[in-house]
């Protein structure tokens, strides 16, 4: 199998040439987005490409998105962690609402072109998320291949947790407990509850 192309759409202002690059890339074609799902091309509601979604529990996704804001001087942001976290709660930030897009896409994970990761799955158990990629993907494989590959990501994931010159976040599990208050994730709480209450769509607040 070949290798997939990449592109990436990191703005709404990308949108439309998301179909250009699928004419331009030979297939396989890999596309990373942010993207809501609504705004994904035709082909994918229509189940005729794959779609893999990743998941991260919003508590430590906030602390991670701060801290990218923070990082960037074309974001430049200045403010505190708990009005961020505000912003984030009321929907005020960049590509929207957190709630609306995970659920959009959880809405649709039991569809047979939709994959639906968790981040805190990748770190408990590496091998069976690969597995799963591979599976899904329909990519032929031994079980050394599945070694290596595993033993490979793992020796990323430490290089980004442990490098200096990547402050976002790491890529870290719990780094909502670093900065959180009690008052604060009092209120995260009420909120996931109201938004997200009615969806059978859980995360490990605990690791």
């Amino acid at each position: 199998m070949d290798s997939p192309q990449p592109f990436s759409i990191h703005n709404d202002f990308e949108v439309k040439d998301i179909l250009a690059m699928k004419r331009e890339l030979t297939s396989p074609r890999l596309i990373k987005s942010h993207l809501p799902y609504l705004f994904l091309p035709t082909d994918l509601h229509n189940g005729e490409s794959k779609v893999i979604y990743m998941a991260r529990n919003p508590k430590d996704l906030v602390v991670s998105y701060y801290q990218f804001h923070r990082s960037l001087r074309t974001m430049s942001y200045r403010g505190t962690f708990h009005k961020f976290c505000r912003r984030f709660m009321n929907d005020k930030l960049g590509y929207g609402s957190w709630f609306d897009h995970v659920q959009e896409f959880w809405d649709h994970h039991l569809d047979s072109n939709v994959l639906f990761l968790q981040y805190e799955d990748m770190h408990k158990d590496l091998g069976t998320m690969v597995e799963q990629l591979v599976r899904f993907l329909g990519v032929s494989y031994d079980k050394a291949q599945l070694e290596s590959t595993v033993e490979h990501c793992h020796q990323l994931i430490d290089q980004c947790c442990n490098a200096e010159a990547l402050p976002i976040g790491r890529g870290r599990v719990g780094l909502w407990k670093d900065i959180f208050t009690v008052s604060m994730n009092d209120k995260f709480d009420l909120v996931y509850k109201q938004r997200m209450g009615k969806s059978n769509l859980t995360f490990d607040f605990s690791l």
